[in-house]
């Protein structure tokens, strides 16, 4: 049995036990929180295991690191990434800045995955996750063409926590809407904290890193939570060239739970982990077998 702890417990720590519960190779060592006084606030079930430290627990694996994504590379916090490596304990999180961000964070819990042999699987969601492996596929299938990715509509959970993090935003949500070719407008619904001006704050959000580059529109409202729906999808579609064929046509589309589908391809990343050797990984690397709680019998059997 795979021991695996939840690092935080919002709406993705939440679906990841649920997951957990799910999984027949997998147990649940705790959850881990900042405040484990907030235990029964958050949800977290009665019967379980709550700490606000990790080396609390008994033999754990593997942690699920159900934390804001740019809580993911801090250095000074004792439940990211980088920390728990150094325990000897694998990580997997659902970070989810491409670029730049995540090659820097795949460098750096390379090192330390190495240095403690261990291993970190990052951007373990649905994209980046399996869209990046679904866009890996097209692009072998048809080596010359065009892939555009088209989010939602829906609430993305990575743009609404980057706003709630935002000064004087009381909460967020943010919706993504697809317009085509890959390009996305951003719809922010917030409530305010008392003294906060909202052209100000509205100045504030559509600077951030995660809404520069998109049309963003920022809305007032009065009651967020009446808003709020976890439904997500994407439609990917390529166009492209097989050696000398032309007019090679792809499509995947999904429509999701949103934290439900990002706990869950967490959860198979979990057992992938302990089937890599130390190190990081993005999802595009680890292989679809070592996902599955199946040996390579039936692997063969069922899906080849």
């Amino acid at each position: 049995m795979v021991r695996a702890a939840i690092v935080g417990y919002g709406n993705i720590g939440k679906a990841s036990y649920e997951a957990l519960e799910a999984a027949k190779d997998m147990e649940i060592a705790g959850v881990v929180l900042r405040d484990k006084t907030k235990a029964q606030e958050k949800g977290v079930p009665a019967g379980a295991t709550v700490v606000e430290d990790i080396r609390e627990l008994n033999s754990v694996d593997v942690a699920l690191l159900c934390i804001p994504s740019l809580s993911v590379p801090n250095a000074n916090e004792k439940n990211a990434a980088a920390h728990l490596l150094a325990l000897g304990i694998n990580t997997i999180d659902s970070f989810d800045v491409h670029g730049d961000a995540m090659l820097n964070l795949c460098e750096k819990l390379d090192t330390a995955g190495k240095k403690h042999n261990s291993v970190a699987i990052i951007g373990a969601g649905w994209d980046p996750g399996i869209d990046s492996m679904i866009r890996g596929i097209f692009e072998f299938s048809a080596p010359r063409g065009l892939t555009y990715t088209n989010f939602g509509p829906g609430m993305s959970m990575g743009h609404t926590v980057a706003v709630k993090a935002i000064e004087g935003v009381k909460n967020a949500l943010s919706v993504t809407v697809p317009l085509g070719q890959g390009l996305h407008r951003r719809m922010v619904y917030i409530e305010l904290h008392a003294g906060h001006e909202f052209s100000e704050v509205s100045a504030r959000i559509k600077k951030d890193p995660y809404f520069v580059k998109d049309e963003t529109h920022v809305m007032q409202v009065e009651d967020v939570s009446a808003l709020q729906d976890m439904g997500h999808g994407v439609h990917m579609e390529r166009k492209g060239v097989s050696g000398a064929a032309d007019n090679q046509l792809f499509t995947f589309d999904m429509r999701i739970n949103n934290p439900a589908l990002t706990a869950q391809i967490m959860v198979a990343a979990a057992r992938a982990s302990l089937r890599q050797g130390a190190g990081c990984y993005t999802l595009p690397e680890i292989p679809i077998a070592h996902m599955l709680p199946v040996t390579r019998e039936e692997l063969i059997r069922r899906f080849v």
